[in-house]
């Protein structure tokens, strides 16, 4: 779709550029000045000054990163909007993260530029938004970049209106136009001349396109959607499986572990061994791949190939959070160990990279180092010769595919740079084979030279990290903490989420609300649905590893401020923002599970969870009203909406209610509660009962009377609205849970 100015004498084009398509400038990275610190910056004029703009004063890594271009930015809010009213202008919005590869591109080209930069503030009230701290405003705008031209992606560009309407959009642009895109130095005066002499036609058709962006966010209810939607989405996920490398689609290839925790419920219930090798087969292809970091762990962003070879380089912390959750349920199917080595290595990368001293988990780390994507993580023969001797070069170099002339295809420059990219095209199996050893020394083989790699590899220029952070990916990294922990035995995990947990909960909460981000001890912005629902998860996932009722109350008292602030009383579901929030142009409700889930999506399945914990059938009421919110949407793509079926899943199947009373011998986390730790089961909620003045009968007033049988660990299991005789005795425990278990 374009949006056209009528009675021009040209047709203007809304563009967006995809990233396979861009021909990039192959202009040296330009360092950026040092942030001045606290002191300096109280020196500074509040508008900025001649060094730098008025980001200097932001908190975002991703602000701070623009805070000495030579383009007069502003971050988001009244000022900007002001200032635009009073000169007259139009504003220019740019949105991006830290991280973000082509956001870099697009500021060593244009924003740095000088010549870029005069157009800019000539013509524009320049406005830089980060978009992991405003989602909200992200979201609108970018919606109106797929509804303009059916793409879109970051950098996102947005030339709006006083209203804060937009009229055009895209997104990388360069400073010259190349192969018949528009470069900024052509843009910028066109647009000036649009807005000076053609006002009329611009504001027409900025009003069209946000009434078009109202009309797509009141979703109308629809029925409440019914248990085939799960059949149907798991059809289309196996119409997209890639059966030789794994994964869904050609390219690029996305993790989305949610995807895959779907299907592994889809297995439960079923038992189809298609679905369950679907996600064996794409967690092992992507630990395999060069999209994971065989020497430092953890997964890159995404695959540009179907074969999980060439990454997006950036590490994100929800794909970390998200891998581990998929895994340790794989884990709890299957045994493999395979599965919970992936998970604990990934936990080993956050916890040495991606963790503040004091708990919290940072967001992510850029793709670039000294201006090249890729550079921190690729290697050549030789390297790896002079590092480790003939012996051990030639072996790692033969299984690892570092190779002469190199794997790595530098994408901005579209050539082969010499060196490779860490990846394997055999199992440790099949690798054990073929040296005639066995697995276990294959393995310890290569520790001992992962170890020697990695140590080398620190002293490289590491990429930029992004150290603000953000309550709704940690919620989720607390999340899987717990579940790993659980399913692991892993107590190390357990300590993790809780100290995150804590760490939310003192930095980023004020007199009972969330906020949205902290960085450098500096907390702020409001929190959104997202931030609520995810810590909430996490919230849930702790009191379900440890047994302490302060996460299930905390739980509970964060999903009835959710419902007050957030709740969409005519229509059902949540909004992403609160009530009192700044008003935007539109008001959005999300559903798309996309690289993460949803907020309401996670709230559904918190909300059912929570009335089988509690038996408040309140909470159920609430979940669905969200499936009715958004059935229309379901119908329309089943498989778009993952963990919205997890969660429909759960509301559609039998469930249990496992109460473990504790024993006066026993320990919290004896045998009872280690064999449903070991177990996956996504239809079971568990509480846990320590003695007569308990707290969870406060909060679970239906265990009042569940103790203790002679002393020992005793297990309640309530199944389908009954409930059976208490046991000391595991196998019948689980026998209650799972009837057709063996």
């Amino acid at each position: 779709m374009s949006i056209c100015m009528r009675k021009t004498r040209f047709v203007f084009i809304v563009f967006v550029v995809l990233t396979s398509e861009v021909i990039l400038s192959q202009e040296s990275h330009r360092a950026r000045p040092e942030i001045p610190n606290q002191s300096a910056l109280e020196a500074l004029p509040k508008d900025g000054g001649t060094n730098w703009n008025r980001l200097v004063f932001e908190q975002s890594p991703y602000l701070l990163q623009h805070a000495a271009n030579p383009v007069d930015w502003f971050p988001w809010g009244d000022a900007a909007f002001e200032k635009a009213r009073q000169e007259n202008k139009p504003i220019f919005l740019s949105i991006g993260y830290a991280t973000c590869h082509w956001c870099h591109v697009m500021e060593h080209e244009s924003f740095e530029d000088e010549e870029v930069a005069a157009l800019i503030n000539a013509h524009f009230v320049a406005i830089k938004v980060d978009r992991e701290e405003r989602p909200d405003i992200d979201s609108i705008y970018m919606a109106a970049c797929q509804a303009a031209t059916g793409s879109g992606g970051w950098p996102l560009t947005a030339i709006l209106d006083h209203q804060k309407q937009p009229f055009f959009v895209g997104t990388y642009f360069p400073k010259h136009g190349v192969q018949g895109r528009p470069g900024m130095m052509d843009l910028i005066p066109k647009i000036a001349d649009l807005w000076e002499n053609q006002r009329d036609d611009i504001y027409q058709a900025a009003t069209r396109l946000t009434e078009h962006l109202k009309t797509m966010s009141l979703i109308q209810p629809g029925q409440a959607p019914t248990r085939s939607l799960v059949e149907q989405a798991v059809s289309q996920l196996s119409d997209r499986y890639d059966a030789q490398h794994g994964g869904f689609g050609q390219a690029p290839k996305f993790p989305t572990p949610h995807n895959l925790m779907l299907l592994l419920r889809h297995w439960y219930s079923s038992k189809d061994a298609n679905t369950l090798k679907m996600v064996t087969h794409t967690l092992k292809s992507m630990r395999a791949g060069g999209v994971y970091d065989h020497i430092g762990f953890g997964l890159h962003r995404y695959s540009t190939d179907r074969h999980w070879l060439l990454p997006h380089f950036e590490k994100m912390l929800y794909d970390q959070a998200l891998l581990v959750m998929a895994c340790a349920e794989t884990f709890q199917i299957t045994s493999d160990e395979a599965f919970k080595e992936t998970a604990s290595e990934v936990v080993t990368y956050v916890l040495r990279d991606l963790t503040s001293s004091e708990g919290g988990f940072y967001s992510a780390e850029d793709a670039d180092s000294e201006g090249e994507e890729g550079k921190f993580y690729v290697w050549t023969p030789d390297q790896v010769r002079q590092l480790l001797g003939d012996k051990d070069a030639d072996w790692f170099n033969r299984h690892f595919q570092i190779v002469a002339g190199g794997n790595f295809v530098e994408q901005s420059k579209g050539i082969k740079t010499g060196e490779s990219i860490p990846h394997l095209r055999q199992s440790w199996v099949e690798i054990a084979k073929a040296d005639d050893k066995d697995i276990k020394l294959v393995k310890q083989r290569y520790e001992k030279i992962r170890q020697k790699l990695f140590d080398h590899r620190e002293k490289r220029i590491h990429p930029f990290k992004d150290d603000k952070i953000l309550t709704d990916w940690n919620g989720l990294m607390i999340a899987a903490l717990a579940k790993s922990g659980r399913a692991f035995g892993n107590s190390d995990h357990i300590e993790a989420s809780a100290k995150a947990a804590a760490f939310v909960w003192s930095q980023l909460s004020r007199d009972g609300k969330l906020l949205k981000r902290t960085r450098n001890g500096k907390a702020g912005l409001q929190a959104h649905l997202e931030d609520y629902a995810f810590y909430i998860w996490g919230l849930i996932e702790l009191y379900e590893a440890t047994g302490d009722e302060q996460y299930l109350a905390r739980a509970i008292d964060l999903s009835a401020l959710v419902q007050k602030e957030f709740a969409d009383i005519e229509r059902g579901g949540f909004f992403q923002t609160a009530h009192h929030s700044e008003t935007l142009i539109i008001r959005q409700k999300d559903i798309y599970d996309g690289a993460i889930p949803s907020g309401n999506s996670v709230m559904a399945l918190n909300l059912l969870r929570l009335s089988k914990m509690t038996g408040n059938q309140d909470y159920d009421k609430q979940a669905q009203s969200i499936f009715t919110a958004f059935s229309k949407s379901l119908h329309q793509y089943p498989s778009g909406h993952s963990f919205l079926l997890m969660a429909l899943d759960f509301a559609t199947t039998s469930t249990s209610e496992v109460v473990i009373a504790m024993g006066k011998s026993e320990q919290k986390n004896g045998a009872m509660l280690k064999a449903l730790n070991a177990r996956f089961m996504p239809h079971t909620v568990i509480l846990q009962r320590t003695g007569d003045d308990d707290p969870i009968t406060k909060l679970a007033p239906f265990t009042a009377l569940q103790k203790a049988v002679d002393q020992r660990d005793t297990a309640y299991v309530c199944r389908n609205f009954a409930c059976q005789a208490p046991t000391n005795d595991i196998d019948v425990m689980i026998k209650a849970i799972e009837p057709q278990a063996k």
